[in-house]
C-alpha cells in the first residue's frame, strides 16, 4: 500500500468521526489530510507531505472558525420558544399590585398549577386582560400585551 493510500485512509476515519461530532472541525483536518495525500501521490517528500497536510488544515479550520458556520448562535434562552415552550403562550391577568412611579406592574398568577410573578415587558401598561409570555427569567414571567382574544 502506498503513502498516498494511507493518507486516504486516515482521511476517511477523521470523517467518520465527523459524523459522530457534529461539528465541521475534523472535516477540516481532513481536507488537510487529502492535501497531504495529493503531495504523496505526485513523489513529494514525507517532510512536504506533513508541512502540506498541516499547513492546509490550520487554514481551513481557521477559515472555517471565521465563517458565518464556525460561529456558535447564542441565543437567550430565556426568550427562545424552541427551548422554552412556555414563551408565546398566553395568560390573563385579572388585577396588576399597586406600584411605586416609574416601576413596572407586576402580578401574581396560576400558570401550569404553580404561582408564578409577572412583570411587564418594557413600556406597556398594567391594565387587565390577556398578555402572551415573551421571557421567562427565572420564576418571573414577562409579558406583553396580547392582540388577539384567548
Amino acid at each position: 500500500m502506498t503513502q498516498w493510500m494511507l493518507w486516504l485512509i486516515v482521511a476517511g476515519l477523521v470523517v467518520i468521526l465527523e459524523l459522530f461530532s457534529g461539528t465541521f472541525y475534523l472535516l477540516m483536518v481532513a481536507i488537510g489530510l487529502v492535501a497531504g495525500a495529493s503531495v504523496a501521490f505526485f513523489g513529494g517528500s514525507d517532510s512536504l507531505q506533513l508541512i502540506v497536510a498541516a499547513a492546509v488544515g490550520v487554514f481551513a479550520t481557521y477559515a472555517l472558525r471565521r465563517s458565518k458556520f464556525g460561529k456558535m448562535n447564542r441565543a437567550d434562552v430565556a426568550r427562545d420558544p424552541n427551548i422554552n415552550l412556555d414563551i408565546g403562550q398566553h395568560i390573563a391577568i385579572e388585577k396588576w399590585s399597586e406600584h411605586q412611579e416609574g416601576a413596572q406592574p407586576t402580578a401574581r398568577v396560576l400558570y401550569r398549577d404553580a404561582l408564578w410573578d409577572v412583570e411587564l415587558a418594557p413600556d406597556m401598561t398594567g391594565e387587565p386582560g390577556n398578555f402572551i409570555i415573551q421571557e421567562i427569567r427565572g420564576s418571573r414571567l414577562i409579558v406583553t400585551k396580547s392582540t388577539s382574544n384567548h
